[in-house]
C-alpha cells in the first residue's frame, strides 16, 4: 500500500500539484484547470487515480483532500520545501559546516523558503551586501550574532542602537576583545544604549554562526567545511525563515553572558 501511494504521488507532477493545490482548500474543475494550467482531458485521469487511492473526495463538482490526503500532503510539504531551498544552491549548502545549526533546526531547513545566496563580485568582496544593510536600517527589532569582526559592523550597529530599533547582539569573546581595542567608542555607544543588549558567547566547543534576524528578514553566514569564511551568505524574507532564524538566535543567546560594561 505504501509503495502504491508513493508511486501515486511522486510519479506524476500533475497529481502532486493537484494535491498541493487542494491543501489550500476545495476546488472545482475550472479552478483546478486555471490554477494548474491543464485541460480537463489531461487532469481527469489523474483525479480518478487520486480518488481510487482515497487521497481526494468529490462532492458534486468540487474536489477536496480526504483525511488521509491531508495527512499525506502535510508530511510532503516539509520535504518539498527542503527541495526548494536546496535546488538552486546545492553547492552552497553542501559546502557549509552545518554543525552550527542544532539538529531540530537543521531538519527544518526547508522553512527558509525562497532563500537567496548572496555572493559578491571581486570588486565588492569586503562590502556588506546592500540587501542586508538597507533592510537592516528599516527594521524595528534586530537580533544579531557576530562570529567574526568586520570593520563595518561597529559603526553599523552603534548607529542602529541610537535609532528607535530594539537591538540585541551576541558576539564571540574574540570579537568582543577586538571591539574593546579597535572600536571602543562604538562599543561604548552599544553598552550605554537603553534599547541595546550585548551578550558574549564563550562556548569554545561550538562555532557561533553569524545571524541577523529582524521583523523583515533572516540572514545567515556559515563557515565552509574547512572552517573558512568565503563571503557567501543566505538571506530570506519569508515569515517561516524569520521564525526559524529567531529560534536559532535564541538557541545561542541562551549560552551567553550579558555585558553591561567593559
Amino acid at each position: 500500500m505504501s509503495s502504491s501511494l508513493s508511486d501515486t504521488i511522486w510519479l506524476s507532477e500533475k497529481r502532486k500539484n493537484l494535491l498541493l493545490l487542494l491543501m489550500e482548500g476545495p476546488r472545482d474543475i475550472e479552478q483546478i484547470k486555471a490554477s494548474l494550467n491543464v485541460t480537463s482531458k489531461a487532469m481527469m485521469p489523474q483525479i480518478k487515480i487520486l480518488k481510487k487511492q482515497e487521497l481526494i473526495l468529490q462532492a458534486e463538482e468540487v474536489y477536496e483532500l480526504s483525511e488521509i490526503g491531508k495527512l499525506v500532503v502535510g508530511n510532503m510539504l516539509p520535504l518539498l520545501n527542503t527541495f526548494e531551498v536546496l535546488e538552486d544552491n546545492k553547492g552552497y549548502w553542501a559546502s557549509r559546516d552545518m554543525s552550527a545549526i542544532p539538529e531540530d533546526l537543521f531538519m527544518r531547513l526547508g522553512e527558509l523558503g525562497e532563500c537567496m545566496v548572496i555572493e559578491p563580485d571581486l570588486n565588492h568582496m569586503f562590502d556588506l551586501p546592500r540587501e542586508f544593510t538597507e533592510n537592516l536600517a528599516k527594521s524595528r527589532c534586530i537580533m544579531s550574532s557576530l562570529s567574526y569582526y568586520h570593520p563595518l559592523y561597529p559603526s553599523l550597529y552603534s548607529k542602529l542602537s541610537q535609532s528607535d530599533a530594539k537591538v540585541e547582539i551576541v558576539v564571540t569573546e574574540a570579537v568582543f576583545e577586538r571591539l574593546k581595542t579597535e572600536s571602543p567608542t562604538e562599543l561604548g555607544v552599544l553598552l550605554n544604549s537603553g534599547n541595546t543588549v550585548v551578550k558574549v558567547f564563550s562556548e569554545k566547543s561550538l562555532r557561533l554562526p553569524t545571524i541577523a534576524v529582524t521583523d523583515r528578514f533572516m540572514y545567515i553566514c556559515l563557515f565552509d567545511k574547512q572552517g573558512k569564511y568565503d563571503h557567501r551568505k543566505a538571506m530570506s524574507f519569508d515569515a517561516s525563515a524569520v521564525r526559524w532564524g529567531r529560534e536559532l538566535f535564541m538557541h545561542y543567546r541562551g549560552l551567553c553572558r550579558e555585558v553591561t560594561g567593559v
